[in-house]
């Protein structure tokens, strides 16, 4: 299923059901609108009530709504630094990476990304609060946690796998590096684009067959397969909840590859009045221009 959160015109926030150009709106029998993270939280039975509603209720025209960010967890969203071979060398010589010096890390590097960063496709993210001038994009998968749990094995991290969204994880590279932990500059207000959809886990027949393609003003910037990835879904989720107990809704981006703004000589970086495009297959493209 594609599962989205969108308002009205003068409307709050309501969740639904995409079905091509149509949307569901996923409103229980007694009025109850859940939020994202409350429906993920009902599991296989608010899949299965979402099935009734796309064979019974009133459709409404998507193009009619605003799609906000799908999902706003309770957790800050989980990040993991360096997880592409080609991003994690072009990062090391960059001369912004002060955490550590190894090129390739042995475990995940794991940070955390403000709620507040979060904005929705086709929100402004605003480079021109940035007085650095160092804003970057980074166009990420991101896996939404559906049971949740603490020391989950890599071998049954999937059976947690709720589905999957993008993330552009736009950073203030300057910041990263001045204060050596990535949390500062990874968290600036509307710098956490997150969209357009969250797709069920089902759809996908395998998510490392998926591409990370990001664009900068139509051109191609970023485009490497999932399979690239340093420490892959399980190893992560196993990771990060030897420690961190996980609940449903939680928000995983699970890093970015090579050809961030970084990587070029001069950098480039973001300005405002560009445009940003993270195309994921099975899941969309995620659409921020910069003001």
């Amino acid at each position: 299923m594609r599962l989205a959160t969108y308002c009205r015109p003068g409307g709050g926030p309501e969740i639904g059901l995409i079905d091509g150009d149509t949307l569901v709106p996923l409103t229980t029998d007694d009025g109850f609108s859940p939020s994202m993270v409350e429906f993920v939280a009902l599991g296989a039975d608010g899949l299965r009530r979402a099935a009734k509603a796309a064979a019974t209720a009133p459709r409404i025209a998507a193009d009619t709504v605003r799609l906000l960010a799908p999902i706003r967890p309770y957790n800050n969203i989980m990040c993991v630094g360096k997880n592409y071979y080609d991003h994690a060398a072009e990062f090391a010589g960059s001369g912004f990476d002060a955490s550590q010096k190894q090129v390739v890390p042995d475990i995940p590097v794991i940070f955390t990304k403000a709620l507040s960063s979060i904005v929705g496709p086709d929100d402004h993210v605003r480079v021109s609060d940035d007085p650095t001038y160092t804003s970057d994009y980074e166009g990420e998968l991101a896996v939404v946690i559906g049971e949740g749990g603490h020391q989950i094995a890599a071998a049954d991290a999937f059976a947690h796998v709720y589905g999957y969204t993008i993330v552009n994880d736009v950073t203030i590279r300057d910041l990263q590096k001045r204060h050596v932990q990535f949390f500062i500059g990874k968290s600036a207000a509307t710098y956490g684009p997150m969209g357009p959809v969250l797709v069920t886990a089902d759809e996908i027949d395998d998510v490392n067959a998926l591409r990370v393609q990001t664009r900068i003003n139509g051109e191609l910037r970023q485009d490497a397969p999932v399979s690239d990835l340093i420490f892959d879904i399980p190893t992560v989720i196993e990771a990060i909840s030897a420690a961190v107990m996980l609940q449903p809704g939680d928000v995983i981006a699970t890093g970015t590859p090579a050809g961030v703004g970084i990587g070029f000589s001069p950098p480039r970086f973001l300005s405002p009045g560009d445009l940003m495009e993270v195309t994921i297959d099975c899941i969309g493209t995620l659409s921020n221009p910069t003001v």
